[in-house]
C-alpha cells in the first residue's frame, strides 16, 4: 500500500525513531531517512523532520543535509540538533548554552500559532541538550522559553518552519503530541496508517523473506520475543516457528520454569528449554567491564543457539534464526549512521549483526518500540498478562551485578572536593537543607544530549521525603556536574567512607542478587497499587563501608517505550518493607533508590 507519509531526518540522536514512531501514532506514516538523502528523494514526502544528534552543528564531522529542503515548499520541523540546524544553515548562530539541561524544564509559551496553537501558556517539556540557539535566523519569532534556555521554540510561520529545543516526541513532553499532531495538519497529510495495517504488510514481508524456510526464534518469554513468536506464527504457521528459551541461570528466581509454563499456557508448544547456566557463568569468570560482558553474552546466545539446532539435528539451510529485536535496542548500540553507542545489547553484537547482514536473521518487530508491541499483542490475542510482563533483559542479571577488577579497586579516588561542591550546591539551590552528598566510587552506563557516559552516582542522605523536591535535586545536579550521571537516595545503611569489593559475575553474587529481587517483586505483588511502574531493575553494587559486603540499588521506572524513562514514586512505607527485607542477609550493608530519570542514566545500569 502506497502511504503520504513524512520523512525523519535521522542525525543521531537517540529518539529519532521515536518522533518516527509517534507520527505513525497518529495515523501518519513515517519514514526514516540519512540526512545526505538526496533532495530529488526528499520531494515525495509531504512534511521533513530533522531530529536530534549528538554532536555540535559546528564539529568538523558534524552531519548536516542539503540547505535545499528549506525550497521544497513543504513544512520542515527541527527539533534539539535538527532546531539549532536549521537556525544554522539558515543564517542563525548557534552556542554553548550557559547550562546543559538533561530533563524536566518549563516551557513558557509566547506565541500560540502554528505548531503552537492550542498549547498550554506553560507546560513541562523534556530536555538533552549542551548548546542552544543564541541568534535566530532572519524570520524567525520565538514562541517560548525555559529558564536555561532562550529561543527553546521559533516558528517562521510565512514559510511554515518550526524549531524547538526540547523533545515533543518524548511521553513526558506535555504537549508535545499536540505539536506533532499540529505539524501533521499544517503538512496537510492523509492519515491511512495503524498498528492493524502494519500486520497485515508485516505478514506478507515475513512470507517474502523466509520462503519456505522455518524459523528458530530465541524467546526468553518477555513482550518482545513473545510477540514476534506469535506474529511469525500467524504468518508462517506453527510448524513452522520453533522457540528456544535459553536458561542463561542470570534469570530471575525460578523465572525459567515460570516462563516455560506461561508459553504452554498461551499456546505456544513448540519450544525447547535448554539450561546452560554453567557455560553462562563460565564465560564471564573474571570479567568486569560492561560491555565486554554484554559482547560475551551476546556471542553465547548465538552459540548456544547453533549448539541446540545440532542436538535437534535442525539442517541448517532450512532454518533462519529469529529475534525479537526491538528499536531501542538498535538505537542504543549505535544502530543508525550517527548514533553514538550507549551500550551494546545483547541481540546487537558484531558476530549477530553479520548475521544479519548475510540475511540468516529475522527481526519482525526491529520497527517498533515498546508501546507499539504491545498493542501489537493485544491485536494478535496473547494474553493481557504477557503482553504486560516487564521488560527483562536479554543478559538478565549479567547487566544488574556490577563487577570491579583489582585494578579498580585499588584506583585513588579523590571526591573531596567534588563531595563539597555538590553538598553547597544541594543546601543553596535545593530544598533538601540537610542533606550530605557522597560520590560512589562505581560507575554506570548513562545518556547526556545523545552521548553515551560513563560516571559516577552520587547518594544523597536527607530526612526529606518529598518526591518533588528530590526530583529537583537528582535532575539539578546531573545538570550541573559533568562528574556524575545518576543520584541515588540513601534508603538504608550508614555514612562512612565507601569503598569497592573485588568482585565478577560469581554464581553467589547470582544467589545475592535474586533473593534480594525475589523480595522486592514479592513486596510489589503483595502491593494494591503498581505506581505505573514500567519495569523494576534491582542492581547489585560491589561498595559499601565494609570490606566483603555489597549494596543494593532499586530502580523502578515508569515509561512507554524504553528511549525516555522517569524514576517511579513508590509510597515510603512500601519501600521501608522492601529495605527491611534485604538488610536482613548480613552481605548487604546498603539500599539505595535511583532518582535519575533517562536521560541522564540508562534503564540499566550497564
Amino acid at each position: 500500500m502506497e502511504h503520504e507519509k513524512v520523512a525523519v531526518l535521522d542525525f543521531g540522536g537517540q529518539y529519532a525513531h521515536l518522533i518516527a514512531n509517534r507520527i505513525r501514532r497518529l495515523g501518519v506514516y513515517s519514514e526514516i531517512k540519512d540526512p545526505e538523502t538526496s533532495i530529488d528523494d526528499l520531494r515525495k514526502y509531504k512534511g521533513i523532520i530533522l531530529s536530534g544528534g549528538p554532536m555540535s552543528v559546528y564539529a568538523d564531522a558534524a552531519p548536516h543535509c542539503d540547505p535545499g529542503i528549506f525550497e521544497l515548499g513543504v513544512p520542515v520541523l527541527g527539533i534539539c540538533y535538527g532546531h539549532q540546524l536549521m537556525q544554522h544553515l539558515l543564517g542563525g548562530e548557534v552556542k554553548g548554552g550557559k547550562a546543559k539541561e538533561y530533563g524536566m524544564a518549563d516551557l513558557v509559551l509566547k506565541q500560540p500559532v502554528g505548531l503552537f496553537g492550542g498549547i498550554k501558556d506553560k507546560s513541562r517539556v523534556w530536555m538533552s541538550h549542551g548548546d542552544s540557539v543564541s541568534t535566530a535566523a532572519d524570520g524567525f519569532v520565538e514562541a517560548g522559553t525555559t529558564e536555561d534556555c532562550e529561543n527553546s521554540a521559533l516558528f517562521d510561520e510565512s514559510r511554515h518552519f518550526y524549531g524547538v529545543q526540547f523533545h515533543p516526541e518524548v511521553t513526558h513532553s506535555e504537549e508535545g503530541m499536540k505539536m506533532l499532531d499540529n505539524f501533521l495538519g499544517i503538512c496537510k497529510v492523509s492519515r491511512d496508517w495503524s498498528i492493524e495495517q502494519f500486520i497485515e504488510e508485516e505478514v506478507e514481508q515475513i512470507k517474502e523473506k523466509i520462503g519456505d524456510k522455518k524459523v528458530f526464534l530465541l524467546c526468553s518469554g518477555g513482550v518482545d520475543s513473545t510477540v514476534a513468536f506469535a506474529l511469525l506464527e500467524k504468518a508462517l504457521g506453527s510448524d513452522r516457528v520453533y522457540g528456544l528459551l535459553v536458561d542463561t541461570g542470570l534469570m530471575r528466581h525460578e523465572e525459567a520454569k515460570q516462563v516455560q509454563v506461561a508459553l504452554n499456557q498461551a499456546g505456544f508448544t513448540n519450544l525447547h528449554v535448554a539450561d546452560k547456566s554453567e557455560e553462562f557463568l563460565k564465560a564471564l569468570e573474571g570479567k568486569t567491564d560492561p560491555e565486554e560482558k554484554r559482547k560475551i553474552i551476546g556471542e553465547l546466545f548465538w552459540k548456544v543457539k547453533e549448539d541446540v539446532a545440532e542436538e535437534l539435528k535442525l539442517n541448517p539451510d532450512e532454518w533462519i534464526m529469529g529475534q525479537g529485536t526491538i528499536y531501542p535496542d538498535t538505537i542504543e548500540t549505535g544502530g543508525t549512521k550517527h548514533a553514538d553507542t550507549i551500550k551494546t545489547h545483547h541481540n546487537r553484537v558484531d558476530l549477530v549483526q553479520k548475521m544479519i547482514d548475510a540475511g540468516k536473521v529475522i527481526e519482525p518487530l526491529a520497527q517498533l518500540y515498546k508501546d507499539e508491541v504491545r498493542d501489537l499483542g493485544e491485536k494478535l490475542g496473547l494474553p493481557h498478562e504477557l503482553v504486560w510482563r516487564q521488560p527483562f533483559p536479554g543478559p538478565g542479571l549479567g547487566v544488574r551485578i556490577l563487577c570491579v577488577g583489582e585494578q579498580e579497586a585499588n584506583e585513588k579516588l579523590d571526591f573531596s572536593i567534588l563531595n563539597e561542591n555538590i553538598q553547597t550546591f544541594l543546601r543553596s539551590h535545593t530544598a533538601l537543607s540537610d542533606a550530605e552528598s557522597i560520590v560512589l566510587p562505581i560507575k554506570s552506563v548513562g545518556v547526556q544530549g545523545d552521548e553515551r557516559t560513563y560516571r559516577h552516582p552520587v547518594i544523597l542522605f536527607t530526612k526529606n521525603r518529598n518526591w518533588d523536591d528530590l526530583e529537583q535535586a537528582s535532575t539539578t545536579i546531573t545538570n550541573r556536574f559533568t562528574e556524575v550521571n545518576r543520584v541515588l537516595l540513601v534508603l538504608g545503611g550508614e555514612s562512612g567512607g565507601f569503598g569497592l569489593k573485588i568482585s565478577d559475575l560469581s554464581s553467589e553474587r547470582v544467589e545475592l542478587l535474586q533473593s534480594a529481587d525475589y523480595s522486592v517483586m514479592s513486596a510489589m505483588s503483595e502491593s494494591s497499587d503498581d505506581f505505573a511502574i514500567w519495569q523494576f531493575p534491582v542492581v547489585l553494587l560491589p561498595v559499601s563501608t565494609e570490606n566483603a559486603k555489597e549494596a543494593i540499588v532499586l530502580r523502578p521506572v515508569v515509561s512507554t517505550e524504553a528511549m525516555t524513562a522517569s524514576f517511579a514514586r513508590i509510597e515510603w512505607a512500601l519501600l521501608d518493607k522492601m529495605t527491611a527485607q534485604i538488610l536482613e542477609n548480613d552481605q548487604l550493608m546498603h539500599v539505595f533508590y535511583d532518582l535519575t530519570h533517562k536521560p541522564p542514566g540508562t534503564i540499566e545500569w550497564e
